[in-house]
């Protein structure tokens, strides 16, 4: 049976959630805010909340000066091309880890996850050098392959979680039916697979898009992210907030848009068994 709960403690609960809630949405809000002023009206003390003179001429001189459809589609094809590569690696891992596991698989599970903790600049000098030797700074093939590299742990993890859900005789049935290797995982594990490996690319997604540390340390002008759009706004003339802020909102965007609209498969990603 289950348990009821009182009125007051939903009421509690459901005041808490929406403090929380506002908490984190706040700064996202103030960004929007700060791009429609001036710069006089952003920095103003006391800060102006709603009542100021609202302008479109930050967006119109950020696009002006820095083209943002052209690092736009930098981002996009960043972020999706390091999702697809880290698809085409994880798929064939997670499958083997999870239907024909070794004594070691846990170790190296764990190990995998490990490398998220390395702190990043730890290995900036090395790859910037192989990098450099390679001719990949400055390109967007190089951005897709360190960000592969970078978040391919966590696709690991989800695909290896959500495979472990699916019934191993539903595979073996098909090896009976003479279904090769590359005919079980692409014809019969992946069908089966498809909302976790749909929040697992919604995550990727996102995590590539903000990935900035590489972005800024590995671009400079061809292969430039949003990221780099954004912090193109930060000079030695001096913080521009209302065009930083402009800029931040323009980045920032179309992944607000499509977290919205795909929330409840990124939460059920981010939630789901060992990565919860």
């Amino acid at each position: 049976m289950a348990r009821s709960v009182s009125t007051r403690r939903k009421l509690i609960t459901t005041l808490a959630a929406w403090a929380i809630g506002i908490a984190i949405f706040f700064p996202i809000l103030w960004t929007i805010l700060t791009s429609f002023k001036t710069e006089a009206a952003a920095i103003a003390d006391p800060p102006v909340w709603f009542n100021f003179h609202w302008t479109l001429d930050n967006y119109v001189t950020v696009q002006e000066r820095s083209n943002y459809f052209r690092h736009f589609m930098n981002s996009v094809i960043i972020s999706g091309g390091s999702t697809l590569l880290g698809l085409i690696i994880a798929v064939p891992a997670a499958w083997s880890m999870a239907f024909v596991p070794a004594k070691r698989t846990k170790d190296v599970l764990m190990w995998m996850l490990s490398t998220k903790m390395l702190p990043p600049v730890g290995v900036l000098v090395p790859i910037y050098l192989l990098f450099r030797d390679l001719g990949l700074l400055d390109t967007r093939i190089g951005l897709v392959i360190v960000l592969t590299l970078i978040n391919l742990p966590i696709i690991v993890w989800m695909l290896y979680t959500y495979f472990k859900e699916i019934p191993g005789e539903i595979l073996e049935a098909a090896r009976m039916d003479g279904a090769s290797l590359r005919s079980e995982i692409i014809h019969v594990l992946t069908p089966m697979a498809i909302p976790g490996m749909a929040s697992t690319v919604l995550l990727n997604i996102i995590l590539a898009w903000n990935e900035a540390f590489w972005t800024l340390n590995l671009t400079a002008a061809k292969a430039a992210p949003l990221t780099a759009f954004i912090a193109s706004y930060s000079s030695p003339e001096g913080l521009f907030y209302a065009k930083l802020s402009a800029a931040s909102t323009m980045a920032i965007a179309p992944i607000l848009i499509m977290g919205w609209f795909s929330q409840k498969q990124l939460v059920r990603g981010l939630t789901f068994g060992a990565v919860k």
